[in-house]
Parts: structure tokens; sequence; C-alpha cells
């Protein structure tokens, strides 16, 4: 049950985050500068130069399989090279790929195995990670390796993932965006999700409270927006307990018995419903737009039609930059509701609730 006056109470909200994460989740802005800082002392020009056969993505748990699925939907179908994710390093790997990873675990033996294969083939590889364990030990001389200089917990990290995964495909030529803009506009999203601002002029809080008691349905208008909502997903899983639907909107246009189920909570009959008697668990969609341009419009107001009740969850237009600093945007207010939800709810805290050190 939703205890709706505790995010309106920075105190209360304190006393709850006995693990400091919405500060934690604060400092995605400084897990990018930390990132691109590593990235300038560890020697990245040596990952960068002629374009690979083929981009390696290892999808390792945690935040290294969204900001993995983010990358390849930036990518696109126009990407010059093949982009593959994958679990673990493929067998054919050899020198002319390069291999990008990501992994909080440093003890991921399964990465570690990876890294090793990837570099004895003659492979470039990159990867954020723990400075010491395994992994780095499998990285040491073979590897480009980002190390974390701010830290948080795992569920966390998806910013430093995503910005170590920019820098390589930037170094090869294959993407470019920039990364300081990036970081500065995380910045300005933590101070609109700041703790102390209300409800009403607080987007994760909002945003928590429209998903709260429902079941969200997380419809991508592009592939850049699926990839955000599988990052939503996750986080909503790990910091509230919410299971939620994540997929992008011709997906959803093909499962005919959900789809009704949304269009009919979204009805006229359905907004103006008495919360009370509303039963706990219904839909709620939420239509996630990251691309912007005519298209885009015209995507979004096909599905804005097909189901009025909908929300849609994007970057204001205020909020300029390219896919890459939209897509961090999104996915940063997602990672900050989820905690505000998880907290409202008793979902997250005491005993066993995760810690942050931010350094």
């Amino acid at each position: 049950m939703l205890d709706d006056s505790l995010l309106d109470d920075p105190d209360r909200l304190a006393a709850a985050d006995t693990g400091g994460l919405l500060r934690a989740a604060a400092s995605a802005g400084a897990q990018v500068r930390s990132t691109v800082e590593s990235a300038a002392e560890a020697g990245l020009d040596a990952f960068g130069g002629e374009r690979p056969r083929a981009l390696v993505l290892l999808t390792r748990p945690g935040a290294g399989t969204t900001a993995a699925r983010l990358l390849a939907a930036m990518l696109g179908p126009s990407c010059p090279v093949p982009v593959v994710l994958s679990d673990a390093a493929p067998s054919w790997v050899g020198a002319l790929d390069a291999v990008v990873a990501h992994t909080d675990d440093p003890g991921d033996a399964v990465l570690a195995e990876s890294v090793d294969l990837a570099a004895r083939r003659g492979c470039r590889v990159l990867l954020t990670a723990p400075g010491e364990g395994p992994v780095a030990a499998a990285a040491a001389g073979q590897a480009v390796l980002l190390a974390p200089r701010v830290s948080s917990p795992p569920g966390l990290t998806f910013s430093r993932a995503f910005a170590g995964g920019l820098l390589a495909v930037t170094a090869l030529g294959l993407l470019r965006t920039d990364l300081a803009a990036l970081a500065d506009e995380l910045d300005r999203e933590a101070e609109r999700n700041y703790v102390a601002h209300e409800s009403l002029v607080n987007p994760a809080k909002a945003l928590a409270f429209r998903l709260a008691e429902r079941t969200p349905l997380l419809w991508g208008l592009d592939p850049v927006a699926t990839a955000v909502a599988g990052h939503a997903a996750d986080a909503l899983a790990g910091f509230a307990g919410v299971v939620a639907d994540a997929v992008g909107y011709p997906r959803a246009m093909s499962r005919p018995v959900l789809h009704r189920s949304a269009v009919r909570s979204g009805s006229g009959e359905d907004l103006f419903a008495d919360p009370e008697e509303t039963p706990a668990g219904r839909p709620r969609v939420l239509l996630l737009a990251v691309r912007r341009g005519a298209a885009a419009e015209a995507a979004r107001a096909a599905a804005a039609d097909t189901l009025p009740g909908a929300d849609v969850v994007a970057v204001p237009e205020e909020v300029t930059g390219d896919e890459a600093l939209c897509a961090a945007v999104l996915a940063s207010r997602f990672d900050t509701a989820a905690l505000y939800l998880g907290l409202a709810t008793g979902a997250l805290g005491g005993p066993g609730v995760l810690s942050a050190v931010v350094d």
C-alpha cells in the first residue's frame, strides 16, 4: 500500500532511505564524468582506430545488459559493422573484432573467461568493472579497464555502463555524443527529482504516483525508447518489487488480449473511476518516447489515439541533446521513480536494503 504522504515529506523519506540510495541515484552525472576521466588515463586511444569486423556487446547480469541493448538500439540497422549481443564472448571472435562489457561483480567468472579469450585472440576489449578481482586480473595488460571512481550499489550503475559503451563506440567511429553535455543534463535531472521537491514539480515522484498499485505496461514508441523501457522494468523490479511489461508498441499491438485490457484501463470510464474502488494491479500504459521529429510525433499521435488514457513519458522539449542524452535522462528518471515507489510502499528499506557509498 502506497504511503502517499511520505513522498512529500523529505525528513521521512531520508529516514526510510537507510541505504542512501536516492543520493546514489543522483550521482549519475558524476558516474559519467568519472568514467570519461578513467578512459583518458587508461589509454582509450588503443581501443580506437579502424572499424572492427564486428562489435560484440556482452550482456552480463545487471546494468551491463540494459546498457548493451540501448547501445545496440542506438546503432541500429544502419550501423556499418554487425553488432552482436551475447552473454559470453562468441567462439569466433578474432583480432578484427571489438568487445565491450560492463559488470558490477568482480568475480564474474563468465566475463573473466570471455575477456581472457577475446584478448588472447587479439580483440580490442573495453570494460567497466571493479579494479580488483578475477575480471580485473583477466583484463590486466590486455584490455582497457575503466574502474569506478564513484561507488554506487549494483542497481544504480547504468550511467557508468552506458558511458563506457558510448566511449567505446565513439572511439571506433560508430557513434558520436557529447558526454560532457550528457553528464550536465543528468545533474539537472537529479535536481528536478530532488527529494525536497514536491510531487507536483518532481517528475520522478509524479511517475511513482502514477505507477502505484498498478501493473505498468512500458511500451516504447521507438527502438531506443523500448531499450529504456527494459531498463525501467529492471529498476521497478529491483527497487519496488513491481513487475512490468516492457516491449515496443508494435509488439504490444500484436497481443490482442493485453492490448484490449490496456485500452479499457485507459478509457474515459476508467479515468473518472473512484480510485478507492479501482482494483489494484490494473494495467497502466506508459508510452516511452526518445526520438524526436515528424516520424516520431506521428507514431506518438497514433498510439495516443488508440490509448487515450496512456501517459507519454518523454524528455521535455526544453531539454536539448541527442538520443544518448535523452535516453540517459529517462533511464535516470525511472531509477529514481522506482526508489521513491519502493520507499513509499515499504518494499525498499529495513534489514537487507542495498547500501551505497558515494565519493
